[in-house]
């Protein structure tokens, strides 16, 4: 069987828990901010749990973890 390859943009942006669950940044914090609210720019620090169906997307694209 031939290796699967991960995709290198869900390495980067992506990590996975040890119970599976998949962490990701939040959108909306590089540039513009002066429009964004403060609590907008508060709730966005840190990371986020994705939804399961998104998370399942991100599993397949990294078949052997990250």
């Amino acid at each position: 069987m031939p290796k699967r390859k991960t995709k290198s943009s869900v390495k980067k942006r992506f990590a996975i828990t040890a119970t599976g669950k998949v962490l990701a940044g939040p959108g909306n914090k590089r540039h513009n901010l002066r429009r964004r609210t403060q609590r907008m720019k508060r709730t966005n620090r840190g990371n986020q749990v994705l939804k399961p169906m998104d998370a399942r997307t991100v599993k397949q694209w990294a078949p052997y973890g990250l």
